[in-house]
């Protein structure tokens, strides 16, 4: 390890050591005791450890923890926090509840070994007190582990616990607690797709923002969010699903999405048979997208995932502006089909070579690399509005040099027509139904669903003004 990486996080162990009101327990389970390692390596732990242990044993962890169907989940680590957390108030409440604040650090991880070669990843939590007998606050994370070695990722662990329990205690806004959390980590160490902050010391918190944040600080490539703003583990969702994925703007939702997805939906259950509980709908934004404009603008953030939420749909925010890479992302978590749902205009951007000057192979490693499980793209038609006809998926014209391969995609059914659309929507775009709302003219409202109209005029969404307000 890295002797400057080394110092910074036993500078960060000895000062909790040093700080008279923090007590806890740590427990861990997996990949040793890493975390609390660090505490007792730097002196000064008597006066804030409590208590550690570590339940390897499944009977041992059942018996204190009850049974679970994996060990290694937020399910797992959310009790682990809760027994511990009560045990720790209940033997010393009386005793010390007056002058220390008390404290329960938990993980549950399963780390590379020599028996499994499986994605090394964890779940570790603080739960805390702010003040002397006061409500506890939680953070959780998800975290998956890179290094290659064994020993190298338990110490990743411990430095990224040291993190946690340090921001908790002493960074209290939550954007910057979460820039901290790989401060002594060298770079693709450690992945971070999964955050929820909760209790007193966060009621004002949007884990929906700090889920945006994961992604903008580059502590991950991808989160996902419920429709009703439940942060939660992509793995959790993706994991042998079948998965459709609409990337957009969503600024706003019109009819023209909607339809959009409705008939590629239709043409992957006829193509695939897949039941409909088994399909996983993702609209997707990627970060590009989201800094279109220069900078995160979190209202119009939330704009947008407020709606998507109302219309029930789960969220996915991405770093991958290439569709290749967000086809390998998907593809990383489900052996299952994988469509991806999108316009004519991009997939002529996907057929465009200037997007891949930094591939040794070119076009033709991006698509190998999009198709090669099986993805398949549906493609909404678009009007040509030079003569009114009408653009579908196979008569895209493309480069003469990219002909073969494309018709080669073509006759494989790579690429899908949607071919069950309304018609009357093809004319209806998200810029020009947001340029209307923002001027003014009411035509917008028939660009756009019901439920979206009525959003936008309640919360005053992409610079709404009513009629009486302007």
């Amino acid at each position: 390890m890295n002797a400057e990486m080394d110092i910074g996080t036993n500078k960060k162990a000895f000062q909790i050591n040093l700080d008279a009101k923090k007590y806890g327990t740590f427990a861990e389970i997996g990949a040793g005791q890493e975390v609390a390692r660090r505490f007792f390596h730097v002196g000064g732990a008597s006066g804030t450890v409590a208590k550690t242990m570590s339940a390897y044993d499944m009977t041992f962890s059942d018996a204190i923890y009850g049974t679970a169907d994996r060990y290694v989940s937020r399910k797992r680590l959310q009790t682990m926090l809760d027994h511990e957390y009560s045990l720790l108030c209940e033997r010393l409440s009386e005793k010390l509840g007056h002058e220390r604040t008390f404290f329960v650090f938990a993980d549950t991880v399963a780390a590379r070994s020599f028996k499994q070669h499986e994605e090394a990843h964890g779940w570790l939590g603080v739960r805390f007190q702010t003040e002397t007998h006061s409500e506890p606050s939680q953070i959780i994370i998800h975290v998956r582990m890179l290094d290659e070695g064994n020993v190298d990722q338990q110490e990743a662990l411990g430095i990224i616990g040291v993190n946690l329990l340090y921001g908790a205690f002493y960074n209290h806004q939550p954007d910057k607690l979460i820039g901290s959390l790989q401060e002594n980590l060298a770079p693709d160490r450690m992945e971070i797709d999964m955050i929820k902050f909760s209790g007193s010391a966060y009621g004002g918190v949007d884990n929906r923002l700090m889920s945006l944040q994961l992604v903008s600080q580059g502590l991950t490539n991808a989160v996902m969010f419920t429709a009703d703003g439940e942060t939660i583990q992509p793995a959790d969702m993706l994991y042998k699903k079948a998965i459709l994925v609409e990337r957009g703007s969503f600024r706003p939702v019109t009819y023209a999405t909607n339809d959009m997805l409705t008939g590629a939906s239709s043409a992957f259950f006829q193509e695939t048979g897949v039941a409909k509980e088994n399909l996983l709908i993702l609209m997707e934004m990627t970060l590009e997208n989201l800094l279109s404009e220069g900078q995160l603008n979190h209202a119009d953030f939330l704009a947008r995932v407020d709606i998507l939420g109302a219309l029930g749909r789960t969220v996915l925010i991405s770093k991958f502006g290439e569709y290749y890479r967000l086809a390998a992302y998907l593809a990383r978590y489900s052996n299952r089909a994988i469509g991806l749902v999108m316009g004519v205009p991009s997939l002529m951007e996907i057929f465009d070579e200037k997007y891949y000057l930094n591939l040794e192979g070119g076009i033709l490693e991006a698509l190998g690399r999009m198709f090669k499980s099986g993805l398949k793209l549906y493609v909404y038609p678009m009007i040509d509005e030079a003569n009114g006809g009408l653009i579908t998926a196979t008569k895209l014209e493309v480069a003469p040099n990219l002909q073969s391969l494309f018709c080669y995609l073509i006759d494989n059914q790579f690429i899908r027509e949607i071919t069950d659309y309304n018609p009357d929507f093809l004319r209806i775009h998200p810029p020009d139904a947001l340029q209307k709302i923002q001027s003014g003219d009411p035509a917008w409202e028939r660009m756009v669903p019901p439920r979206v109209v009525e959003l936008i005029k309640e919360r005053s969404f992409f610079g709404y003004r009513s009629e009486a307000a302007a």
